[in-house]
């Protein structure tokens, strides 16, 4: 015959079982998040970044930035802005161009863009260029993660 006791070890040791495979999946399939310092060239911008990892070993960033004025507001003026990563072999790549525009019911200037990497990227960094295919990142650091 079997108890209440017997049972509700049972029920304990699903649960404890359950919560433990929880906490694993979730732990594994977090982004990883960074948001930007002050900027000294556009005080009043901020950010965030997500890196995630995909299924296929890639890293998944996504940029988003509020209140970044128009580069052609910026002294000296330039074109637009582009998102640059150190990457964890010491490498910096220009990963994509940020466009700022105005929100439909907002009037906060804001931009985004997501991009991939086979590098894990270590820091993230917006510079103002007027260009969007360079090479290497200008003099004008707009925003760093910190």
């Amino acid at each position: 015959m079997l108890t209440k006791n017997y049972y509700k070890s049972k029920i304990f040791s699903i649960a404890s079982i359950s919560f433990v495979l929880f906490v694993i999946v979730s732990l594994g399939s977090c982004a990883r998040k960074m948001t930007f310092g002050v900027s000294p060239v556009v005080p009043a911008a901020t950010g965030k970044v997500k890196i995630k990892k995909s299924k296929n070993d890639n890293y998944v960033i996504n940029v988003k930035v509020l209140n970044l004025a128009p580069a052609n507001r910026l002294s000296p003026s330039r074109e637009l802005y582009v998102v640059w990563m150190q990457t964890d072999r010491s490498r910096v790549k220009n990963i994509g161009m940020i466009k700022s525009s105005k929100g439909f019911l907002s009037n906060k200037f804001k931009g985004d863009m997501t991009a991939t990497s086979i590098e894990k990227p270590t820091e993230i960094f917006i510079t103002a260029e007027d260009n969007g295919n360079v090479s290497y990142p200008g003099s004008q650091v707009v925003l760093k993660t910190e």
